[in-house]
């Protein structure tokens, strides 16, 4: 069985920094692009960042210098670190899994279930 599950959020004060995982089940991870997204409430999913199957990154220019995509193979898990946290960074964060990097959401194959983050003093 596909799998993607998230980990690592909850609340953190603006400026700190929160390092989210998104383990990979019944699949190799490696093989996919794997994209992180979030949505705040009444607002669409956005990308935030990618990691293709060749391991070249992208980074919404929202988050450039701030966050940091990174993969280990070995343990098929995919983290995003959060550094200088905002409170516009609040929302829901997902990972997903396609074939190439992109920021159109429903180019993904399979999504993990989500995790909150909260940026608030």
């Amino acid at each position: 069985q596909v799998q993607l599950v998230e980990s690592g959020g909850g609340l953190v004060q603006p400026g700190g920094s929160l390092r989210l995982s998104c383990a990979a089940s019944g699949f190799t991870l490696g093989y996919y692009a794997i994209g992180w997204f979030r949505q705040a409430p009444g607002k669409e999913r956005e990308g935030v960042s990618c990691i293709s199957r060749n391991g070249t990154t992208y980074y919404a220019d929202s988050v450039k210098g701030r966050f940091t995509i990174s993969r280990d193979n070995a343990k098929n898990t995919e983290y995003l670190q959060m550094n200088k946290m905002k409170p516009e960074d609040t929302a829901i964060y997902y990972c997903g899994a396609g074939w190439l990097c992109t920021a159109v959401a429903g180019a993904y194959e399979h999504w993990g279930q989500g995790i909150q983050v909260t940026v608030s003093s």
